[in-house]
């Protein structure tokens, strides 16, 4: 790492876009050690044979038929940051485009900001499924962050091989969602472009703001409901060493956490899982499942809250 170098690379921000995404890239790497990411021929098939099991599994268990991301990467913190800028450059081009120049100290603060941002998730993500949002090519990506995925399993005192397992099944409920909905994509994209276009023109779009919360919910609920019965092991322990760990965060790094609205997605995947446990407990995961046939077959907020009624709309 190179502290000095990473803020030189944010104070030296330039351009008239809002973001000096090169900037970014140099100052998060600068502050942020890639990790090891010495991956012998053995760990690489135990990742692919993870990820195949918990397609079949999943695909057993939730009834839908869907394919795994052509691109499966074991990564390093830095191929992580390379992806993730590609995907907020593209999301908030048509932003950036739309606030026209920006002042110099503006596009530094906001460099920063990202900057500070990417350096904390990349050191805390363990998988991701990147539907590769707004991106010419349809393909998909699953992500595990290699040093993040030991680290983690260090400290919460659990083998290796079974935690990466389980991370692998949790992302690959994901690659479920969209392989069974395949207008989810375009149905974010269009949530999200609504809701940056009315924050261009100085206004909230609270009903824009709410679909997306409401989208993003379900999407974690559903991950949540098929990941407690399609896991191939025992995980009571995992949940509640991972809680414990999160019991634990110090003042500052909740105060982190707040700021990039992670305890919102915490609440998400919380709120998510009860909703489907409900709509299980009244009926069965195939129809828990029906919530991906169609943008209008998402529970609205109201719904989140009230799964019978959910299920009166849907069959009715």
């Amino acid at each position: 790492m190179n502290l000095y170098r990473s803020v030189r690379a944010v104070t030296g921000a330039s351009g008239e876009g809002a973001i000096d995404w090169a900037a970014v890239s140099e100052a998060v790497k600068n502050s942020t050690a890639p990790g090891d990411l010495d991956v012998s021929d053995a760990e690489r098939e135990e990742y692919a044979t993870d990820v195949r099991a918990a397609r079949d599994r999943v695909r057993e268990v939730t009834g839908t038929t869907f394919d795994l991301p052509e691109r499966v990467e074991i990564q390093d913190r830095h191929h992580w940051i390379d992806a993730n800028i590609e995907t907020f450059e593209r999301v908030m081009t048509p932003l950036e485009q739309q606030a026209g120049a920006v002042p110099g100290f503006a596009t530094i603060a906001n460099t920063g900001s990202m900057a500070f941002a990417l350096s904390f998730l990349s050191r805390h993500v363990l998988g991701q499924y990147d539907p590769l949002l707004l991106a010419d090519s349809p393909d998909h990506a699953l992500y595990f962050l290699r040093p993040n995925i030991i680290k983690t399993a260090e400290k919460l005192d659990v083998p290796y091989g079974r935690f990466r397992r389980w991370i692998a099944f949790h992302e690959v409920t994901h690659a479920a969602e969209f392989g069974a909905a395949p207008w989810l994509p375009k149905h974010l994209e269009t949530s999200m472009q609504e809701a940056i276009e009315n924050l261009t023109s100085g206004t909230i779009d609270r009903e824009a703001m709410s679909a997306l919360d409401t989208t993003m919910t379900a999407v974690e609920g559903y991950a949540e409901l098929v990941m407690d019965r399609a896991f191939d092991d025992e995980y009571a322990d995992l949940r509640r060493k991972l809680e414990q760990r999160r019991q634990g965060r110090g003042p500052i790094e909740r105060l982190i956490r707040r700021f990039l609205g992670l305890s919102v997605k915490r609440r998400q995947y919380e709120r998510g899982k009860e909703f489907f446990d409900g709509v299980v407990e009244r009926r069965d995961i195939a129809t828990a499942t029906r919530v991906w046939e169609s943008p209008d077959h998402l529970p609205t907020d109201a719904e989140l809250d009230d799964p019978a009624a959910w299920i009166a709309r849907v069959e009715g």
